[in-house]
């Protein structure tokens, strides 16, 4: 059912993308200004009051319904409880988004001097934080899982500006914690369908340069993987940061973006395809202890 569940999401994002209106993410942002507004002072224990009021109800919230919806008699249980987690990956994934956002700002900005290289960095980081990390958290924990990977990441992003530095850390230390084994897994994806023994390389010599150790595997390891270099000088809160260099070859054109958005896409059905492979034999295994058992039992009995 989750391996399903997963592919029908994928495929809801690519179909309707995210809703203009109405979107869930949308009203917690307003709710998350809300509390800020009222709590809000440069102090990390306030920082972390304000994310466990509001990631903890939302994350309960999320598995009373599927186990209440689960509950329920005859089809409706069977129906709902697999229909709201459907829904609520749907609303964590950003694949979509993701592509529409980076082809139109290239179509904006395609006359600006490094436009390719910050396109194609946003896409292979973004392709973990919108799509691979909600994948992973809806595959270990259903529902409850995806609910609080999208609503700490969704934190995390309206509260990294430098004047919330002490109040969003409990928010940025929660989405690097809930992004170690996604990232790492979105960056072995990425060397797995590109030139792989080049993108280890690069991952195991360069990453750990980069300041964010989460960001720096997914640079690495897909810069190597599209042969391309990314990193260097980029702007950041009005100044001008020099960033190590990651992957080989030469930095990136407008060419290698529809590349970059293709390795998130092929990652995507790859990792569709290994958790319907994975449930399938993991049924298999199951049935065949079933059968194991009961013959053992047989094999006893007088």
């Amino acid at each position: 059912m989750t391996a399903l569940l997963m592919t029908l999401a994928v495929l809801l994002d690519r179909l309707l993308a995210e809703p203009r209106r109405w979107h869930p993410l949308a009203g917690f942002g307003r709710l998350a200004a809300w509390l800020e507004q009222r709590i809000y002072a440069p102090d990390r224990w306030r920082g972390v009051f304000a994310v466990a009021l509001l990631l903890l109800p939302s994350t309960w919230l999320a598995a009373e319904l599927v186990d209440k919806l689960a509950g329920l008699p005859g089809l409706w249980g069977g129906v709902l409880s697999p229909a709201f987690s459907l829904l609520v990956l749907y609303f964590a994934l950003g694949q979509k988004c993701l592509h529409d956002h980076v082809r139109g700002s290239v179509a904006r900005h395609a006359e600006t001097p490094g436009i390719a290289t910050a396109a194609c960095e946003t896409v292979l980081e973004n392709g973990n934080h919108d799509v691979f990390a909600a994948l992973f958290w809806f595959l270990v924990a259903g529902a409850p899982g995806a609910v609080l990977y999208r609503l700490a990441h969704a934190l995390n992003a309206l509260w990294r500006e430098p004047h919330h530095r002490e109040f969003g850390w409990a928010a940025a230390q929660l989405d690097d914690i809930l992004n170690i084994v996604p990232a790492r897994l979105t960056a072995l994806t990425y060397a797995v369908l590109g030139h792989t023994r080049q993108a280890l390389d690069c991952w195991r010599e360069q990453a750990p340069a980069w300041d964010d150790p989460n960001t720096g595997p997914l640079l690495a390891a897909g810069a190597g993987a599209l042969g391309i270099t990314l990193g260097g000088r980029a702007l950041r809160h009005g100044e001008w940061h020099e960033r190590p260099l990651l992957g080989t070859g030469d930095a990136p054109e407008v060419a290698d973006i529809e590349r970059a958005l293709a390795l998130v896409r092929h990652g995507v059905l790859l990792w569709l395809l290994v958790t319907a492979l994975g449930t399938a034999a993991w049924g298999w295994l199951d049935l065949s202890q079933r059968d194991w058992l009961a013959a053992a039992l047989e094999g006893l009995a007088p």
